[in-house]
């Protein structure tokens, strides 16, 4: 049994996410911003903790992830304020990651998304240009760090249900790149239990190929 933390534990992936582990029978803790959100993580078999990493420090949040096996960021800022994008996507990640590291905690998996990256494309004047820089820096820091870190970068999410079917790192990525939350969940679970999947950029879509079956052919 490893004890997980998940930043942004009442997003959809991150709830899913520790069902998941829970079910497993690991221990989880999923770190929220509002307090009226904890009922739903602790029906999710976690336990919650109102941290809002937003506004807290390297410090305040290496308290909370002491005595982790693992963290997983899933949390973000939701778009539409770029300030704020900046603040919970790039800075909080990366004060998360320094968390990590002064907490004792090696493995960490952030989740991204398909085409994530300094070449990302998206003009200054699209409104998905904040989000996209934000990961951006976020994602590089994390691969400079000292971590054990994975990055998966799920297509455009949906609410399809899960198939446990995905295409990993797909040579056309402009076709057919949805890719459900309940899948994209299904991927974080497999990969903190591949340690192969250490150092490793996974794009990944709905498609055909068993989840763990598909990251260990990597």
């Amino acid at each position: 049994m490893s004890r997980i933390t998940i930043i942004g534990g009442h997003g959809k992936v991150a709830l899913q996410l520790a069902r998941i582990l829970s079910g497993e029978g690991h221990s989880v803790t999923s770190l929220i911003r509002n307090p009226d959100h904890a009922a739903d993580v602790m029906a999710g078999g976690a336990a919650a903790v109102i941290l809002d990493v937003e506004h807290s420090t390297t410090a305040e949040i290496a308290a909370v992830l002491r005595g982790s096996d693992a963290v997983v960021w899933s949390a973000g800022a939701g778009g539409g304020n770029p300030a704020r994008t900046y603040a919970v996507d790039r800075d909080a990640a990366i004060r998360s990651m320094d968390a990590a590291v002064e907490a004792g905690v090696k493995r960490y998996v952030m989740v991204s998304y398909f085409g994530a990256g300094p070449g990302h494309g998206i003009p200054e004047n699209h409104s998905f240009f904040p989000y996209a820089e934000a990961k951006a820096a976020a994602d590089e820091y994390l691969r400079g760090s000292s971590l054990d870190w994975t990055i998966l970068g799920p297509g455009t999410l949906t609410e399809e249900p899960a198939t446990g079917l995905i295409d990993v790192n797909p040579a056309d990525p402009s076709a057919g790149t949805g890719t459900s939350r309940a899948n994209t969940a299904l991927v974080a679970a497999a990969v903190l239990e591949l340690p192969e999947t250490i150092g490793r950029t996974i794009e990944f879509r709905d498609g055909s190929s068993d989840v763990v079956e598909a990251l260990t052919s990597l």
